[in-house]
């Protein structure tokens, strides 16, 4: 009993000097482009190269200390970002723009930091979005120096009905027939902003959706499933279907992710600490 209460002043001191140090923690958002022709997508992979581990590593190294970083979300292999979000901790506070620089000279080629931003200590990147927005690019022409970042479509598909079926989007919330299969979420429901094709040039189009969350793949399956519209192999009535019947295999093929990008995240100005 004794020894209990001799190390009992001492779990206390400990207690509270654990407290002080979350205190003084400050988080800070990250953002982030890059190119993901050679990884794996964002999350760390066991078997592959990710965004996620690059970051972590300079900023280990860096901070001479392991740090853990949470990204807004999680693209898939060869999908890029023009612009990603992630947070991390860090126990003194940081010159934000000496880290932005210092850590582009860390980072490999393809990816590039733009900026640091100190924000409240439970902001969270991913829970606290209010929304993403992707772009997805076409062309119907052979392009050999954007052959990388264009899905090449070899007829041209109606437009303008796929844009009338892009507007049925906005009548559902479940989106189980655009979903990756047994995937680990609580729900499929989404809320969809905006989704429209717009012309670029001559022979590139760009289909821009934007949503408060994404499911898994969730992107190139509607725009896989739009260009069936386009190609007159599926109605817009059929569309309607489609998410109705809230089954993968009813809709299109996932069109590939090479010309998928992640371009803006949103988040309620209260998360940034001014200053």
């Amino acid at each position: 009993m004794g020894r209990v209460c001799c190390f009992f002043p001492v779990f206390l001191y400990l207690c509270s000097q654990i407290q002080e140090v979350k205190r003084n923690v400050q988080r800070y958002f990250i953002y982030l482009a890059y190119d993901g022709t050679a990884y794996h997508g964002w999350q760390i992979q066991p078997n592959g190269a990710s965004v996620q581990e690059c970051l972590m590593k300079a900023l280990s190294t860096l901070l001479r200390r392991e740090v853990e970083v949470v990204g807004a979300g999680r693209t898939d292999a060869g999908v890029h970002a023009s612009l990603m979000v992630a947070h991390f901790d860090s126990e003194v506070p940081l010159d934000v723009t000496f880290m932005a620089d210092k850590l582009n000279r860390l980072l490999p080629p393809d990816i590039s930091v733009y900026r640091l931003r100190a924000v409240r200590p439970d902001a969270h990147a991913r829970f606290d979005a209010t929304a993403r927005t992707y772009k997805y690019y076409v062309t119907t022409a052979k392009m050999p120096f954007d052959r990388r970042y264009r899905c090449r479509l070899f007829q041209t598909p109606d437009f303008e009905r796929m844009n009338e079926a892009a507007q049925t989007l906005f009548e559902y919330t479940d989106f189980t027939s655009f979903s990756k299969l047994h995937t680990d979420v609580k729900t499929n429901n989404c809320k969809i902003m905006h989704a429209a094709w717009t012309q670029v040039d001559e022979v590139t189009w760009v289909f821009t959706i934007q949503a408060d969350r994404f499911l898994r793949n969730m992107v190139r399956a509607v725009v896989g499933t739009l260009l069936e519209v386009g190609r007159g192999k599926l109605t817009i009535e059929g569309f309607r279907r489609v998410i109705e019947q809230k089954d993968r295999c009813r809709a299109g093929t996932s069109v590939p992710g090479n010309a998928l990008f992640l371009v803006d995240i949103a988040y309620p100005e209260d998360t940034f600490v001014s200053g």
